[in-house]
């Protein structure tokens, strides 16, 4: 057999393609790289990075308005300059790049090429116009913003997460379509900053995936906030460039409309069509426990393209079997551990997750048992006046095993970690209540829910027998 031009050619600089050529650049292969747009994909460019700094400018804007709360006052009125915001959010965006760079993967021992690619065969890839042999492919193109058909949608110039951040003024009223977390998180944000913001969600409530305790919270916030929020509510057709027809017959005028109603992966353009590949329902690509796609084993997908969970720390998991599986099988390989993938919508407060929720353990006829904290007994929630909100835990049977967790507050995010650890390496509630957390910190309430959950599990025959035994040794 010839040789190949190289062991692995990714296709996709974002975060799914990034690790898998890094990973594979660091264990001696030879591998290519090809994005035909910008280093970094979607989560640098126009996903996590920007409108997690939008969110912090929003949350400094109001904290301006809260800060009476905490007997400080601010001398005169203070002002949003949305053009400035958005000129910190393209500034930390520029700080970032270095991180995803031509440059620093070419020093890895990365070959990289801005652009296009096309998969010619198995084997074959072709950049530019040159086509190159490969032992393995992977595909890591990532996903884009689902744009429904609506009627009279093609009068309007909707934003969604690819162009939002090219906003040159700052919307007098915007129309938010999807209450999941992008259009929760932005919704939030730009009602911060001074805008005029609708939410639209047909279903019955906020963050649906979620503990529908986590959204009724977000939703009452968003409400006490200003924004107007639409629930069971659909656009039956858009009849100007500036007002919606909802299907109740009700209208709005709006000057800006942001459409966030999820996802659809990137399959299209460079050569999988001709491949004949195997998709699921939702577009991705249909993979295997070892990410190779069912019709070519040496043709492997990670990150949004295949998912099944669309986020960027995901997509990083992933590739870390996607290199270890293509580069070293059939000597070794790894079935991937989807086990204890976290999510994080950033609202305020924020609303974070692991595991399983209930209803699924119901369907699999798993015995379970839910623990809540609420955050209104923790004395560091109690010190920053933020104490809407709670830990969830749900553990198997009556064991301290933990299936499945929530956490909303301000910090959910990183109290969700430890949480995550104890599940990835098999630990139980008892490790958390066992390990000294540092007073008064938040992560206080991981183990003020292992002491709850220890309360209600408690052997009540053995506590009779012990009331005995001190009452013997008074």
């Amino acid at each position: 057999m010839a040789k190949k031009d190289f062991n692995q050619i990714v296709i996709g600089g974002g975060s799914a393609g990034l690790v898998t050529s890094y990973i594979a650049a660091i264990v001696g292969a030879k591998v290519a790289l090809v994005e035909k747009h910008r280093m970094g994909g979607d989560c640098l460019n126009t996903g996590c990075v920007p409108s997690k700094a939008l969110i912090k400018s929003a949350k400094m804007a109001h904290a301006t308005k809260k800060a009476k709360d905490y007997g400080v006052s601010i001398n005169g009125e203070s002002e949003v300059d949305f053009l400035k915001v958005l000129d910190r959010v393209h500034g930390i965006i520029k700080s970032i790049e270095p991180h995803d760079s031509v440059e620093r993967y070419t020093g890895l021992g990365v070959d990289c090429f801005t652009d296009k690619a096309h998969i010619v065969s198995p084997n074959e890839v072709k950049i530019g116009e040159k086509t190159y042999t490969t032992k393995n492919i992977t595909i890591a193109t990532g996903a884009s913003p689902f744009i429904p058909n609506f009627k009279g949608l093609e009068k309007v110039k909707y934003l969604c997460s690819d162009n939002l951040w090219e906003l040159k003024e700052k919307p007098s009223s915007l129309l938010v379509m999807g209450g999941g977390p992008i259009g929760c998180e932005l919704a939030q944000a730009f009602n911060r900053l001074g805008v005029n913001v609708t939410l639209v969600e047909r279903q019955s409530s906020l963050l649906g995936n979620e503990d529908a305790k986590a959204g009724k919270i977000i939703l009452k916030n968003l409400k006490k906030e200003g924004v107007n929020v639409l629930l069971e509510t659909e656009v039956k057709e858009f009849t100007s460039s500036t007002e919606a027809m909802f299907t109740n017959g009700n209208t709005l005028k709006f000057s800006h409309l942001l459409i966030a109603l999820g996802r659809r992966a990137n399959t299209k353009g460079f050569g999988l069509e001709d491949l004949k590949l195997e998709y699921n329902k939702n577009g991705t690509l249909k993979v295997d426990p070892y990410l190779r796609t069912t019709k070519y084993k040496n043709i492997f997908a990670c990150g949004d393209v295949a998912g099944p969970f669309q986020f960027t720390h995901t997509a990083s998991h992933q590739s870390w079997y996607v290199a270890v599986n293509s580069l070293f099988s059939p000597f070794y390989k790894k079935k991937v551990n989807y086990k204890t993938i976290p999510r994080v919508t950033f609202t305020d407060p924020e609303v974070a997750s692991v595991g399983k929720e209930a209803h699924q353990l119901e369907t699999e006829g798993v015995d379970y048992m839910t623990t809540y904290y609420e955050l209104k007994e923790c004395d560091r929630a109690i010190c920053e006046s933020e104490t809407e909100g709670f830990v969830k835990v749900i553990t198997k049977g009556k064991t301290d095993q933990i299936l499945g967790a929530t956490i909303v507050s301000p910090v959910a995010g990183e109290m969700l970690t430890e949480i995550t650890f104890a599940m990835n390496h098999n630990m139980g509630l008892n490790s958390i209540m066992g390990t000294i957390h540092p007073y008064p910190t938040w992560s206080e309430a991981n183990k003020g829910l292992a002491g709850v959950w220890k309360n209600k599990t408690k052997p009540e025959k053995v506590i009779e027998k012990l009331k005995g035994f001190h009452k013997f040794r008074r």
